[in-house]
């Protein structure tokens, strides 16, 4: 289960600001403000935000791990530009 702890870390990492990721998960700002502001885990939150906010981080080069994240060996920080994330996604 992602924690709201988890996805702040994995934003971080990656140097992304909230709006970033609201437009790599194609979601609102104020959903990934929400979101960021609970504390433990997310089980609660609808399935498919989840899913685009895990999504959209495992793009961007952020793997999730039972005690926290991590970057993926091979990741570029910052370096994969939205658009190609949210055609990622679609594929």
């Amino acid at each position: 289960m992602l924690t709201a702890e988890q996805l702040r870390a994995a934003r971080a990492m990656l140097r992304w600001d909230q709006a970033r990721l609201a437009r790599a998960a194609d979601l609102s700002v104020e959903t990934v403000k929400r979101i960021e502001r609970l504390t433990g885990g997310l089980a609660s939150q609808r399935a498919g935000t989840l899913d685009a906010l895990q999504r959209a981080l495992e793009a961007g080069g952020v793997e999730f791990i039972a005690s926290g994240v991590r970057l993926r060996e091979d990741a570029t920080v910052a370096s994969i530009p939205v658009e190609d994330l949210n055609a990622a996604s679609d594929e």
